[in-house]
């Protein structure tokens, strides 16, 4: 095993209180993303942590343990999309004016995928029409001037910072701070977990209530979804995710709900009290503010398995900040680095949405790992962040990794079936994952946000 997957497998042991995955998970497969960072080794880290998360609750089955195995070239591919469609195209990743820009002493990057997000940049910056005029807006202002400028607005943005600079950040030095994974351990209030246990469907009958968005949670809750959770995703009534909700909402129920009405928070009452593992994707005091605190979500439901991600940390002076994976790897020197690495004049990010897709998978190894408490009388509570994930990546970045390019993709690595799509009919890659006699699959297809009423079956 490489070093730096070595490092990252003993990471996410070690944060998961795990069973020593190098020498319980087969790694197969060769090659690697080309990237500064060990990108592909965080891949396999992060999907062995949930395949071993789940065969561990599948060991409380009477039936021998059972083989689990990643391959890597699977699971870099998994790492950028794993829907193909037939016939139909997926709408492009960014709004029109999103990206990276020069200010007078650096880059900064707008993230204005929301309509939100968006309006407040150009609150500070004025409204346009393409990147050519944002460019001539931004490129008066200081990187950290504007940064702030447009967070005080409600808005996302990250100036670029090094390595060396983020280290010494209060941001960084708080994050540097944090495990990987903060797990909190409860006596449950009742004893023993209803519902039987199936070998084969082993998260069947489990209910998992997602109020996650792009991307980390909706990752973890489409892993969830794949071994028999009934999942519930809520979103606000008018969000949407065009470019990704192909991608992670297969396997799901998908509603709307009104947080900011009374008829809203009384069905999300309901929810909590139903749910067995709730994922949570909001920043720190979103939910504060509406009534669904740490405190309030204990009353209502506490035997609830909870597990939640932000952007930048839960502590220090940004744990409340809006932050996405493309801003994180700014703010914490991964796209200086990389621009170093290129030798190129602008921001090189990692070739994948690496921080969401790993921290996706440590969320559901986190989820599996609370559920196996709760059926031992335990409640478990955890805590996940991208910019720590980032931390993890960026301490590897020096360690020996594979190099060799990864094969191209072929037919051969696409499962046979077709999934019919709310969109039209597509072909999933094969799962990178496999488990012996624990198959991945989902029983619904990827469908449109807002499909289903907001209600557990």
């Amino acid at each position: 095993m490489h070093e730096a997957l070595a490092a990252m497998v003993r990471a996410c042991d070690q944060a998961l209180d795990g069973r020593s995955l190098d020498r319980s998970v087969e790694i197969v497969g060769r090659g690697s993303l080309a990237s500064r960072f060990p990108v592909t080794a965080l891949a396999v880290a992060s999907i062995a942590s949930a395949g071993a998360a789940l065969r561990d609750l599948c060991e409380e089955a009477p039936a021998p343990r059972p083989a689990v195995t990643v391959d890597r070239r699977l699971a870099s591919f998994w790492f950028r999309s794993s829907v193909r469609p037939l016939g139909w195209t997926i709408p492009g990743p960014w709004d029109p004016i999103a990206g990276d820009y020069r200010c007078r002493d650096g880059w900064i990057r707008l993230h204005t995928n929301a309509p939100l997000h968006r309006a407040a940049a150009e609150r500070v910056l004025g409204a346009h029409a393409d990147k050519e005029a944002m460019a001539r807006a931004v490129a008066p202002w200081g990187r950290s001037e504007l940064e702030q400028a447009v967070v005080d607005a409600g808005g996302c943005a990250a100036e670029m910072r090094s390595i060396t600079e983020w280290a010494s950040h209060p941001q960084g030095q708080a994050v540097a701070a944090e495990p990987l994974v903060r797990r909190q351990t409860l006596p449950a209030t009742t004893s023993g977990w209803h519902g039987r246990f199936d070998p084969a469907r082993p998260l069947a009958g489990v209910r998992v209530l997602d109020l996650t968005r792009v991307l980390a949670g909706p990752v973890a809750s489409r892993f969830l979804a794949g071994y028999g959770a009934e999942v519930l995703r809520i979103d606000p009534p008018l969000w949407e995710e065009p470019a990704v909700v192909a991608e992670v909402a297969v396997g799901k129920r998908l509603a709307r709900l009104d947080l900011r009405s009374s008829a809203g928070q009384a069905r999300l009452r309901e929810l909590l009290r139903q749910a067995d593992v709730l994922l949570l994707g909001y920043r720190a005091d979103a939910l504060d503010r509406l009534g669904f605190g740490p405190a309030e979500r204990a009353a209502m439901a506490p035997d609830l398995v909870e597990v939640a991600i932000d952007a930048y940390g839960w502590s220090g002076p940004w744990a409340a900040r809006r932050g996405f994976d493309s801003l994180v790897q700014m703010s914490s020197g991964i796209a200086d680095a990389g621009m170093r690495w290129r030798h190129a004049d602008k921001p090189h990010p990692l070739p994948v949405q690496a921080l969401d897709h790993a921290t996706g998978y440590l969320m559901a190894a986190a989820a599996l790992r609370g559920v196996r408490q709760r059926r031992h009388g335990a409640i478990e509570r955890s805590r996940l962040s991208l910019a720590r994930t980032a931390k993890l990546l960026v301490d590897c970045e020096h360690l020996a990794s594979d190099d060799e390019p990864l094969a191209a993709e072929t037919d051969e690595d696409r499962a046979p079936d077709i999934e019919r799509t709310g969109w039209g009919d597509a072909r999933r890659l094969r799962p990178p994952l496999v488990i012996e006699g624990v198959p991945m699959r989902w029983d619904l297809p990827a469908r449109p946000l807002g499909s289903d009423p907001a209600a557990f079956l």
